[in-house]
């Protein structure tokens, strides 16, 4: 079969696929779970065609090959497949996570990134997002964030933001001891500041996380986003001083001493709307 596939692809040509996928050969694999990727990758009706033939399991299963490319190419297609609303209930019912966290703590530079990069996507879902950080993923994410590659630590700290959105996943989170790899990123060096301050400030609405954004020295660069960042980074870190200062007193006189007021003071006048609402309510509260 064609990679470059002119014509609609058949469900009879994904079944073969399929049937490939549980050889014994390895180069078999290899090739079938190459296929499946290319053509995964190509448009929304492969990926359903794809879903539907029963291919998911058979990928998880191949997320445990001994075989680096196997691994890769089942971990991209199923990336892929979980574009699809239905294909991400799909995934996670199929007993995905256990294999994805497989993959995020032996796999290739390459396959982890993408498996984080799965788990995102697969956490849009409201649902997914408790059974993710119930399942033990937040520790291997964790670790990518620490030790991965440029891109593993953006799929890693994206997909930590997403779990964060679930209000029992932020203690795992902080817990995991985040927050400090987390502040890291908020240099402009990293270019993932505005990803790192989202996730700040969903972190800042409980203690532990407010804690630990303060003795990991988060107050300083939040401020500075502030003064410099993006509008929506502005944003999020006028949400995460608000919430900072309002509980912690210390923390009010440490932003007062790095001079937010006048960033501040901007932000009331020029910031989005929710931006203006932060910065006007600590500019009262610093006023009071």
């Amino acid at each position: 079969m064609s990679l470059d596939q002119p014509y609609p692809l058949l469900e009879t040509e994904v079944k073969k696929l399929v049937d490939f996928l549980k050889s014994t050969s390895i180069d078999t694999q290899r090739e079938a779970t190459a296929q499946l990727r290319l053509l995964s990758k190509q448009n929304r009706d492969n990926r359903t065609k794809i879903a539907s033939c029963g291919a998911i399991s058979m990928l998880l299963d191949l997320l445990y090959s001994p075989d680096t490319r196997t691994q890769e190419n089942a971990v991209t297609s199923l990336l892929n497949l979980s574009n699809i609303d239905n294909n991400k209930t799909a995934i996670i019912n199929a007993n995905a996570i256990d294999p994805l966290i497989h993959v995020l703590e032996t796999g290739s530079p390459f396959a982890k990134e993408n498996t984080a990069a799965t788990l995102f996507s697969l956490s849009v879902n409201e649902d997914n997002r408790l059974r993710i950080g119930m399942s033990g993923a937040v520790g291997p994410l964790f670790d990518l964030l620490r030790k991965g590659t440029r891109r593993g630590k953006k799929d890693s700290v994206t997909a930590l933001y997403n779990l964060s959105r679930y209000h029992e996943n932020k203690a795992r989170i902080v817990r995991a001891g985040a927050v400090r790899y987390v502040v890291d990123l908020m240099q402009p060096s990293s270019g993932m500041v505005d990803k790192a301050v989202f996730l700040l400030a969903k972190l800042a609405t409980i203690l532990e996380g407010r804690t630990a954004i303060g003795k990991e020295g988060g107050i300083v660069p939040l401020v500075e986003v502030v003064e410099f960042g993006s509008a929506r980074g502005k944003e999020n870190a006028a949400a995460a001083l608000l919430l900072l200062c309002t509980y912690n007193n210390r923390y009010s006189s440490l932003v007062l001493e790095e001079g937010a007021v006048p960033p501040l003071l901007a932000l009331s006048q020029s910031g989005t709307p929710r931006a203006k609402e932060k910065a006007m309510l600590l500019l009262v509260f610093f006023s009071q």
